[in-house]
């Protein structure tokens, strides 16, 4: 175990007998996921320390657990565990004046049970404490959460845990979250708050939920929910721990530990929720949450977890217009491109009309002439050479990408691989030095943690491309020098296959877009499937009590999801616009985020003209005659976009209505505009199309 304490400063007299009898706020971070769903990267670092956004995972969490007033950190390491106590001891985490970080090694730990079994052991816990993973963005005030639960202790002593969870619609079509995350439904006590009922495993096919008859014999009222999303912070009562301890048949937190609390009527222990509003709060639990965490990050939902502001770990880039960031020191050729909501990180050139966008690019990077990059994301000391074009991938430290080489939708290329030139990785490939693993693991949670079973260790990059490539030529075995035609002429890597019946897994849990012919296919399956279902009667509301006297109030969740929705619109209509995308893959992108957040045509409409006035707005104009013009160029020219939405009556108030808005509350140099815009949507898109 390796410890560094933090120091606090003297005190006297009562101040100080009062300071020796107050527990102070401690968390557990578990810094091992126990999953397997980040593979094959995870074989060779571990999940807490790749970059999110330029910055470890691990720094967004012990960052927001400082700020939030958490004085005493343990750190759970097992798999990697020497990884991550070499970079904490390296970074300025152990130098805090008023934090304490610890760290807890474990070699055979194989579940979060197992960890918190472990911790018990070593007396650590005096108190109420935080448990989160160390994957975890968050810029929420623990101080409510914190508040309720002590108060529920001191009435009921039964009130071992609150879960902190937040609004998030699932696809009605694909039953996922905006996350990745499988449609999760909960039952709770509209007036305690009280957990009643917890599954994220239900077959949706079938368009019910089976809920116990006591469940609702013992409830006056209960509101059963699939619109909400499980933050995975948890605040517990030091029983929490003592509970994993007396049932060791508890290793999952949440399929074992919490369903387990829930179905035992004999200890009678309970646990509440406390939901969120305006505040942040998500787990990177697969390559999809890792992109829509980053997007997230990179449009400041996390303030003040951001690019262009300093906390440990990151490396501060200055914001520029459409939400791009870019390091002072960048090499950018004149002729390169760099569209928006993209990041440059420190020390990295691009090449002549190469175009970035919608993406990461990390620090110390080459990148070569007439390159296209989309929606990548690509770490550090990585060597694109020219004519390549990526989109939609991940890309690892080391990395060297031939000139020409193409990678599809989905790719995941591990550390130090080397793509041939010319050569094509097809979408959703997975390729690492490391062979795949023969054995599969049967269960899904369970990580390699030894660090003993051969695992490599990634040491820094400082060699030039050409010497790198030498160097590794030399440390491969015959089977990987074989392996080299895998990844074409130059190439050296394996690609993993995928399992049978593993294919649909590998699209719904990538960092691209569920994929046209899939979107088209789920699309026809849900249809039927609820036709079917409104049929037999069996069709669930999203969120709603059983009791029909009760009212949810969600009207705040509600804006939240509406505003994430808009700005997800505007950023693939803005994509659109530089990339001369289609108004038919438009329309099909913009349907796809529609039944994401379960919303309208007619919030497509109003986002969408939103968007297109912000365009004109933000197009160089010297006068108010010029910004008409402006106007008049976005709206004729993606009118049939604007047009495809505006079916109805009502559609076309939304847009009025959006517009008074925009007048009124964001743009006032639109209110002296106000007839002559309403004109031309009037009479130049409505009636002359």
């Amino acid at each position: 175990m390796v410890a560094k304490k933090g120091s606090r400063g003297g005190m006297g007299g009562e101040d100080a007998e009062e300071e020796l009898t107050r527990v102070p706020l401690q968390a557990i971070l578990l810094a091992d996921s126990f999953a397997t769903l980040f593979r094959p990267i995870t074989l060779e670092r571990p999940k807490v320390l790749l970059p999110l956004v330029n910055a470890p995972m691990i720094d967004y969490t012990l960052a927001w657990l400082e700020s939030a007033g958490v004085e005493e950190i343990f750190v759970f390491c097992c798999a990697h565990s020497k990884q991550v106590i070499d970079y904490l001891e390296s970074s300025k985490w152990f130098d805090q004046p008023n934090l304490s970080v610890t760290t807890i090694e474990s070699y055979n730990s194989t579940s979060a049970g197992d960890a918190l079994r472990l911790i018990y052991e070593k007396h650590v816990i005096r108190g109420d404490f935080i448990l989160v993973t160390g994957d975890t963005v968050s810029n929420m005030s623990l101080a409510q959460a914190l508040k309720e639960h002590k108060e529920r202790r001191r009435k009921d002593k039964d009130a071992v845990m609150t879960m902190v969870i937040k609004q998030s619609k699932p696809s009605p079509v694909t039953h996922q979250s905006r996350l990745g995350t499988e449609e999760l439904f909960m039952a709770i006590d509209p007036d305690t708050k009280q957990l009643l009922y917890y599954e994220d495993k239900v077959d949706t096919s079938k368009g019910i939920v089976s809920l116990d008859k006591a469940l609702l014999i013992d409830n006056s009222s209960i509101s059963l929910h699939n619109d909400k999303q499980d933050c995975y912070i948890d605040i517990c009562s030091p029983e929490v721990l003592s509970l994993f301890t007396d049932n060791f048949d508890y290793q999952h937190l949440r399929r074992h530990f919490v369903k387990g609390l829930l179905v035992d009527d004999i200890m009678g222990y309970k646990i509440f929720t406390h939901e969120i509003h305006s505040s942040y709060a998500a787990r990177v639990d697969n390559y999809r949450s890792y992109d829509t965490i980053s997007k997230d990050i990179i449009q400041r939902w996390t303030y003040p977890l951001v690019p262009d502001v300093q906390f440990f770990g990151n490396y501060v880039t200055k914001l520029e217009r459409q939400g791009a960031y870019r390091a002072s020191d960048v090499g950018l050729s004149r002729s390169a491109k760099i569209g928006p909501f993209t990041v440059i990180g420190s020390g990295t050139t691009i090449g002549n009309y190469t175009k970035v966008s919608n993406s990461v690019v990390g620090e110390g990077c080459i990148i070569g002439s007439n390159v296209s990059i989309d929606g990548c994301y690509i770490w550090d000391k990585v060597t694109i050479e020219d004519g390549c074009k990526l989109k939609h991938a991940i890309v690892c430290d080391g990395v060297i990408i031939k000139s020409g080489a193409v990678l599809e939708a989905g790719v995941v290329l591990s550390f130090k691989v080397i793509i041939g030139r010319g050569f094509v990785v097809p979408a959703y490939s997975k390729v690492s030095l490391l062979q795949q693993p023969v054995k599969q693991d049967s269960d899904e949670e369970l990580e390699y943690a030894d660090n003993s079973s051969g695992n490599m260790e990634i040491a820094s990059i400082s060699n030039t491309p050409e010497k790198l490539e030498e160097e590794m030529r030399t440390e491969l075995s015959d089977s990987q020098i074989q392996a080299a035609s895998e990844v074409g002429n130059g190439g050296v890597g394996f690609i993993w296959s995928v399992s049978d019946g593993g294919h649909e897994e590998e699209w719904r849990h990538s960092v691209a877009p569920i994929p046209e012919d899939c979107l088209v296919e789920i699309l026809k399956n849900a249809t039927d499937e609820l036709e079917i279902s409104n049929e037999d009667g069996n069709i669930l509301p999203p969120s709603g009590e059983l009791e029909p006297d009760s009212v949810n109030d969600s009207d705040e969740d509600v804006r939240d999801d509406s505003v994430h929705f808009e700005k997800e619109v505007e950023a693939t209509f803005l994509r659109a616009v530089h990339e001369n995308v289609k108004e038919d893959h438009v329309i099909l992108e913009v349907n796809s985020l529609r039944l994401s957040y379960n919303l309208t045509s007619t919030d497509c409409a109003g986002a969408l003209f939103y968007a297109m006035m912000k365009l004109a707005l933000d197009t160089p104009h010297g006068s108010p005659g010029e910004l008409v013009k402006n106007v008049a160029s976005v709206i004729t020219k993606w009118k049939k976009l604007l047009k495809y939405y505006l079916s109805s009556i009502d559609e076309e108030i939304e847009v009025i209505l959006k517009f008074e808005e925009m007048c009124l509350e964001l743009t006032k140099e639109y209110s002296t505009l106000f007839v002559q815009v309403t004109w031309f949507i009037g009479f130049g898109v409505l009636y002359k199309f």
